[in-house]
């Protein structure tokens, strides 16, 4: 579980009131589904660890919140939370999940239900743990994993949503984005054609993965909140490509790393 972590500049008004500006958005790591619908009931924060003291940061009309995981690729993101509440610290946000969630596999006409386990109705906590100065706004990323997130259950055919959530420090973080294009050969003349849907692995130079994001229509795609340093980039089991790796990248704090187009080759 990872919390990407922004901050802006100071607002005397909300200073003098003594509170905080918070944003949280919604981001997706993707997944081999085409669509994952996830319906929100509640956002709350806490300001301690115990089971008491949550509450909501909206009204009850601003719920629910029903979102397509698949759609927020490519640096496409849901702003779920612009709200302002007092400051202090805050220790852990919550989304209470409710039982419309549903799931679309290739080759299935309808939509499958996704099965919240008991353990999470309740809500998905998340650990934020950053003190919040009065007059100053947060952004805080939630990259929700897909591919990790649904699960089988048993051999039932049936499926389980077990929400997991990476964690990014925003503030001392960097991105890289990038476009991917294959060939494809038209009267024996190469053409380079954006991939749409390809997944794009993040690797330290050790061989350890980092994150992954997915391509758009256009072929962009965007990685967010990595730790300064240098990776590399891998595409594999595209059907009719050459596996791809990438020379060392270098992230560099507070900036986006815009590579040159990527270019997958027939073998």
């Amino acid at each position: 579980m990872v919390v990407m972590l922004g901050f802006q500049s100071c607002d005397s008004s909300d200073e003098g009131n003594g509170t905080a500006s918070v944003q949280l958005k919604l981001v997706d790591a993707p997944g081999d589904y085409l669509e994952v619908n996830v319906n929100i009931v509640d956002i709350q924060y806490n300001n301690g660890d115990s089971e008491e003291g949550w509450m909501s940061f909206g009204e009850p009309e601003d719920y629910p919140i029903n979102v397509d995981l698949t759609t927020l690729i490519a640096g496409n993101s849901l702003l779920l939370v612009n709200q302002i509440i007092p400051s202090g610290m805050l220790k852990q946000i919550r989304l209470v999940l409710g039982d419309g969630n549903t799931l679309k596999i290739e080759g299935q006409s309808e939509m499958m239900h996704l099965s919240t386990p008991s353990a999470m109705q309740s809500g998905l906590k998340l650990k934020i743990n950053t003190a919040l100065e009065p007059g100053y706004s947060y952004t805080f990323i939630l990259d929700w994993d897909v591919q990790k997130s649904v699960v089988m259950a048993g051999g039932s055919g049936n499926y389980n949503l077990k929400p997991v959530i990476r964690v990014n420090a925003e503030v001392n973080s960097g991105s890289i984005a990038g476009n991917l294009k294959g060939e494809v050969l038209v009267n024996q003349v190469p053409v380079f054609n954006p991939l749409e849907n390809a997944i794009v692995g993040v690797y330290t130079t050790a061989g350890v993965y980092v994150a992954e994001s997915g391509t758009d229509a256009d072929g962009d795609f965007l990685i967010l909140g990595l730790a300064s340093g240098d990776y590399t980039l891998k595409i594999m089991n595209q059907v009719a490509y050459d596996d791809y790796v990438s020379t060392p990248i270098t992230v560099t704090v507070g900036t986006v790393n815009t590579i040159l187009p990527i270019v997958l080759m027939i073998p």
